[in-house]
C-alpha cells in the first residue's frame, strides 16, 4: 500500500493522465487482488461455481442464435455464404461478446461505490481500484467467451486466420470505454440513485442499436454513419473483418477509435476523482 495516500472522503485527488497511470501501477497488486475476488464472488455458492463463466455464453448464445437464426430467419449477406447456422452462431457471438464488455460494466457500475460505502467511511482506501476491478472482472469473462470462439471456430470450420491476432488490439478499446463509465457512473450512482435503473436500459439500447444481430449493410447508407456513435460498432466491425474475412484493420479508423476511447477513459476518470470528495457525507 503506498504511503501517498488521502482518506476516501476528502481531497484534493490528482485526476489528470499521470496520476491515472501512476495510481494503477502503484495499486497493482491490491487491482489484481480485488478482481480476483470480484469474479469468484460472482459464482460463490453455487454448484457449479467457476463453470458458469463458460457455460453462461454458451447457454446465451445458444438461445440468440435460435431466435435469430431459426425463429426469424435472420440473412447475413456476405458473412454468410451458406445457410449454416454454425457460421451464424460464430458471427453473432462477435457481437454478443463486444456488447458484454461495456454492458457488464455499465450496468453494475452505479452500485460500485454504494455496495463498499465501507471504505468510503471508514478506511484509508483508493476507490479508483473499484473501477479497475470491475473492469478485470469484464476482461476476465470476455477472455473466456473470446477462446470459446476461438476454438468453436476452429472445431466448426477447420481453421482460424492469422488475422484473428487483431481481435485483442480491436476489441482493447472497449475496455477504456467500460472504464470510463465505470468511473463515471459509479460517481453519478452515489448522488443520483435513479441512475441504476437505467443503465439496463441503455445497455439493451447499446446492443440493438448496434450490428450484433445483424449486419450493417442491411441499414441504408444515411443510418450507417450514426450507428459508429456507438463506442461497440467499430469493435465489433473490426472483429468480425478479422476472423472471418482475413482482413486487418484499417490504421486511420482504428487510431481515431483509441483516441475517442482513451479519451472517455481519461474523463470518466477526472470526474471521478473531482466528485469523490462528497461521497463521504451523501453516504
Amino acid at each position: 500500500m503506498s504511503q501517498r495516500r488521502t482518506p476516501a472522503g476528502y481531497g484534493p485527488f490528482p485526476a489528470g493522465p499521470i496520476s491515472l497511470i501512476e495510481n494503477a501501477w502503484r495499486e497493482r497488486a491490491l487491482i489484481a487482488q480485488l478482481t480476483r475476488r470480484e469474479v469468484l464472488g460472482r459464482y460463490r455458492g453455487s454448484i457449479m461455481g467457476l463453470a458458469w463463466s463458460f457455460l453462461h455464453p454458451l447457454l446465451l448464445l445458444a438461445v440468440y442464435t435460435f431466435v435469430f437464426s431459426v425463429v426469424f430467419e435472420a440473412k447475413w449477406p456476405g458473412l454468410l455464404d451458406t445457410h449454416s447456422k454454425s457460421r451464424f452462431a460464430l458471427v453473432l457471438f462477435v457481437g454478443v461478446i463486444a456488447h458484454g464488455i461495456v454492458a457488464e460494466a455499465i450496468t453494475r457500475a452505479p452500485v460500485l461505490v454504494l455496495g463498499n460505502a465501507n471504505y468510503v467511511k471508514k478506511v484509508v482506501f483508493p476507490l479508483e481500484t473499484l473501477g479497475w476491478s470491475l473492469v478485470g472482472s469484464t476482461l476476465f469473462h470476455a477472455t473466456v467467451s473470446l477462446g470459446i470462439l476461438l476454438i468453436a471456430k476452429w472445431s466448426l470450420e477447420g481453421w482460424v486466420p492469422l488475422s484473428a491476432w487483431w481481435l485483442p488490439v480491436v476489441l482493447l478499446p472497449l475496455m477504456f470505454f467500460a472504464l470510463g463509465a465505470t468511473w463515471l457512473l459509479a460517481s453519478l450512482g452515489v448522488f443520483i440513485r435513479d441512475i441504476a435503473q437505467v443503465t439496463g436500459l441503455i445497455a439493451t439500447v447499446l446492443m440493438f442499436l448496434a450490428p450484433v444481430f445483424y449486419p450493417i449493410t442491411a441499414l441504408p447508407h444515411a443510418y450507417r454513419g450514426w450507428l459508429y456513435l456507438n463506442p461497440i460498432t467499430h469493435a465489433i466491425e473490426c472483429a468480425r473483418a478479422a476472423l472471418f474475412e482475413g482482413r486487418s484493420p484499417d490504421a486511420g479508423p482504428l487510431a481515431l477509435y483509441y483516441a475517442a476511447a482513451l479519451t472517455f477513459m481519461l474523463f470518466g476518470y477526472w470526474w471521478f476523482q473531482k466528485s469523490r470528495r462528497g461521497f463521504a457525507d451523501v453516504l
